[in-house]
């Protein structure tokens, strides 16, 4: 009995580590319920949303275990969805000591995403990029990229300083417009908007709504509401950032 809770355990974190990667819940559910199967379990029923999982599963031998895992925060981190389906399979092929499976979920969870210089560049082209296509000039994609790198320090200091994203997203974007400013000021961008609007798009929680709308087609409506409600708050707090700056300078630009 102690090693089916130890395998059960080893597979509701491999599921909440897919649910805070930003896999959709659809996947969630399915890889936790294949990978259960794999393990003896006859049946497993798994509901998740986007602050919880809950698992029940009946052994072959009879046993019926529950376990459930409260999820705190959620982050797009595709790399390691495609890791943990890579373990998934794997399992599904050719099942793993309970102590091996933990350490394999362990070392995907500790891994990082990217080095912190391929970070720093897709920032810089991903803003001043989306500068000159929505019309900006060369210097205002210049000084885009510069924004960027300040969009880059807040969001790494507020991930030590364990921020609320709703506030951590504030922060980003009131920083950044009064750094557009600065910019202009200085005589190397030119057009206040166009420079912002380059940087907005790495705060847009694209992913997390186009995840949330899939949620609701695959029918998993609760969660995809949840999903959406939060790209919605997301939506508006980068707005709310940007207005307070705005509505303090937006006639001095």
């Amino acid at each position: 009995m102690e090693n089916n809770e130890q395998v059960l355990s080893c597979i509701l974190d491999a599921g909440e580590l897919l649910l805070t990667a930003g896999a959709e819940v659809g996947r969630v559910e399915d890889t936790m319920g294949r990978m259960a199967h794999a393990y003896g379990f006859v049946r497993t029923d798994v509901l998740t949303i986007t602050a919880s999982v809950i698992v029940t599963a009946r052994h072959e031998n009879g046993e019926v275990l529950t376990q459930t895992r409260r999820v705190t925060r959620r982050e797009t981190d595709l790399a390691r969805v495609d890791r943990l389906n890579a373990l998934s399979r794997e399992v599904c092929h050719a099942p793993l000591p309970a102590e091996e499976l933990r350490s394999r979920v362990r070392e995907i969870a500790d891994a990082p995403d990217c080095a912190p210089w391929q970070r720093v560049a897709a920032y810089l082209l991903i803003a001043g990029s989306f500068t000159v296509f929505f019309g900006g000039t060369l210097r205002d994609s210049i000084a885009a990229m510069l924004c960027s790198l300040l969009l880059y320090a807040l969001g790494r200091l507020g991930q030590r300083l364990m921020l609320q994203p709703i506030v951590l997203t504030i922060m980003q974007s009131a920083a950044m417009c009064f750094a557009a400013f600065v910019t202009v000021w200085c005589g190397l961008g030119q057009s206040v908007d166009k420079i912002v609007i380059g940087n907005i798009m790495l705060l847009i929680p694209g992913v997390a709504l186009v995840t949330s709308l899939r949620d609701m087609i695959g029918g998993d409506t609760i969660s995809g509401l949840l999903g959406a409600c939060e790209a919605l708050l997301r939506a508006i707090a980068i707005a709310a950032g940007c207005a307070l700056v705005l509505m303090r300078f937006g006639g001095a630009a």
